[in-house]
């Protein structure tokens, strides 16, 4: 985060019922500040835009860490059009996430929906999300280190989750419990199981079949991140190559506490705990579906 957390005290909790207010009986602030605020927030939804290429946006963020009550004023902006400012830098710009009840927010249902027909591939498109941002940062410094980038494959990511939905089966396997679960059933289990079925890169000649396939899922995935500037494509190895940006490693920030990503954890699948990576590479003559070429970011 920015060293300039402790010089604005609204920074991580803006009160927009106390900023109007604070306008108005101080007389420092006016409509053209508002404009100004509602400019700098309506820059942070330009995810691929970068301060240091816009003198304007760079300049409201200047003031922004500046001028408390300008802060304040832009925070109460956000917050009205239910975003969540996740942090205002040089680095960043202004990041935003939107809230569930946003009208920025994107549902994941509408997301699926746009890719395929197949409404029940909406636990398969969350499952993508998911796995790449497990493996963009694989450890809990990573996640911590502003410094950090995370580099991805979308064939790496898909033997990830295949090797995952193999451990799932085999712990399944066990405990005696059913590992045939329907195909639309909920539950982030059932939806890594369900992955396995899928062919990896469908056929070539059928559109909707290559779309639905899981690489295709991922390519999605990995595709509306890099239009959110979340990611940078920097090759086509491996069904394409990818590296992550400040603004995505923010948003993994805040969704690190979430259930779904909770659940992941306690699989035991994502490496945590000394920080050291535990992805192992397939055994001899393992048989999973994987696409060609699927290399992970890192092995054992």
């Amino acid at each position: 985060m920015s060293d300039h957390h402790a010089a604005h005290p609204a920074w991580t909790e803006p009160d927009p019922a106390s900023a109007p207010a604070a306008a108005v009986s101080s007389g420092a602030l006016t409509p053209a500040d508002a404009a100004d605020a509602a400019r700098l927030v309506a820059f942070g939804l330009q995810p691929k835009l970068l301060p240091a290429r816009d003198a304007e946006y760079a300049e409201l963020l200047r003031r922004y860490r500046e001028d408390p009550g300008f802060g304040r004023l832009a925070d109460a902006v956000a917050t009205g059009l239910g975003l969540v400012v996740l942090e205002v830098s040089p680095r960043a710009g202004m990041a935003v996430a939107a809230g569930e009840d946003s009208v920025f927010a994107v549902r994941m249902g509408d997301y699926a929906r746009r890719t395929t027909a197949d409404g029940g591939d909406r636990f398969l498109h969350g499952l993508a999300h998911l796995a790449v941002a497990a493996l963009a940062f694989p450890r809990p410094e990573d996640l911590a280190d502003d410094g950090y980038i995370g580099r991805i494959t979308v064939n790496g990511v898909d033997s990830f989750v295949r090797q995952t939905c193999r451990r799932l089966e085999e712990r399944a396997g066990e405990l005696g419990e059913n590992t045939d679960p329907a195909s639309d059933a909920p539950g982030l289990e059932a939806a890594w199981r369900v992955w396995t079925r899928r062919s990896a890169t469908g056929a070539t000649k059928d559109a909707r079949r290559l779309a639905g396939s899981t690489t295709g899922i991922v390519g999605k995935a990995a595709a509306f991140l890099t239009e959110s500037g979340f990611l940078q494509r920097t090759g086509d190895d491996s069904g394409g190559t990818y590296r992550t940006t400040p603004r995505y490693q923010l948003q993994v920030r805040d969704m690190a506490g979430s259930s779904a990503m909770a659940e992941l954890l306690e699989l035991g699948v994502v490496p945590v705990g000394d920080g050291s990576p535990t992805l192992l590479p397939p055994p001899e003559g393992d048989d999973l579906d994987l696409a060609a070429d699927a290399g992970l970011p890192f092995h054992a």
